[in-house]
């Protein structure tokens, strides 16, 4: 099978940081040994995903096609645990963690995983390759999670055979996953109770607060997130405020951590407009994207690492 994907799966989608201070997961020891963990896409989401798996004691493989995310992925987790140590927020046992984590390139050394999470592109063909791929190789009774952001669960289910679809959840986590504390868990319409019961039992486990969304797009954070951006950016086309100082009015009067522009700096307009899009489609214009933020995009201002967005670097 070819999984075709624009980028390696590992590619960060849109999450919001909305706290002051970040939670830091604690290290538990043996509450999760032997529990055997895959996780799909080394990017950011992903590979922090594991790690807080492997801090709970699960031995985690994580899997990319794309060696170059997987190294970046083993640096990324090196590095938490460092600065984490160094900070105080873990101690030296948490370098043992490391140890527990490994990595491939394709699916087929998940075989024997109990828990599988996807956590590649948001793109649903993308997505449904690895899915498919994940219920071929795994065991009938495996877990398997996806961290979709938008995408409906009960839609992502048509991708595994019906008898799988039962034992099939989402587990929205967000970036910084090793310290954010929230998981959206989503029951698709086929997903069993006791699948969300045990899923809820393992996200209390790993040292996350679940909260149960009804399965719908966008769940509930990123309908909230997205109303915000989309008004702030409406806000600017009006000419009400500067960028600048919408962000200072987030920060200052709302508590929020980081404001909507600064937010699309670092997550790009590109894929606030994708996630908006599948919203639109689902609730209508309340979700149109904005045309300012469609214009900036096409124009080449979509933010991201080193590139030009709506604040000046």
């Amino acid at each position: 099978m070819i999984w075709l994907s624009p980028v390696c799966y590992g590619c960060p989608f849109l999450r919001i940081v909305i706290q002051d201070r970040h939670t830091e997961i604690q290290v538990r020891g043996d509450d999760m040994q032997g529990i055997r963990v895959g996780v799909v896409g080394a990017g950011l989401m992903g590979a922090e995903i594991a790690l807080v798996f492997a801090l709970a004691g699960s031995r985690v493989i994580i899997s990319d096609r794309c060696d170059e995310a997987l190294e970046k992925a083993r640096k990324r987790v090196a590095t938490i645990v460092d600065k984490g140590i160094a900070a105080g927020r873990y101690d030296e046992s948490a370098k043992l963690a490391l140890d527990r984590l490994s990595y491939c390139t394709g699916c087929t050394d998940l075989a024997g995983s109990e828990v599988l999470t996807e956590a590649v592109f948001e793109d649903q063909a993308v997505k449904f390759d690895v899915l498919q791929a994940l219920a071929e190789i795994s065991n009938p009774d495996t877990l398997i999670a996806t961290n979709t952001s938008t995408i409906p669960i009960s839609t992502l289910a048509a991708a595994l055979p019906p008898d799988r679809r039962g034992r099939f959840i989402g587990t929205h986590y967000f970036s910084p996953v090793s310290r954010m504390p929230l998981v959206e868990v989503i029951p698709g319409f086929e997903t069993l109770p006791e699948t969300v019961a045990e899923t809820r039992s393992l996200m209390e486990s790993i040292g996350k607060s679940a909260i149960d969304v009804k399965d719908v797009p966008g769940f509930a954070v990123n309908r909230m997130l997205h109303a915000m951006i989309i008004e702030a950016v409406r806000l600017v086309e009006e000419g009400v405020a500067t960028p600048e100082d919408i962000d200072m009015a987030a920060k200052l009067g709302l508590g929020h951590a980081i404001g909507p522009f600064a937010l699309m700096d670092a997550v790009t307009s590109t894929l606030c407009v994708q996630a908006q899009e599948i919203m639109q489609e689902a609730y209508g214009e309340r979700f149109r994207p904005p045309a300012l933020l469609k214009q900036r995009v096409r124009a080449g201002f979509g933010g991201g690492k080193g590139k030009p967005g709506w604040l000046a670097s």
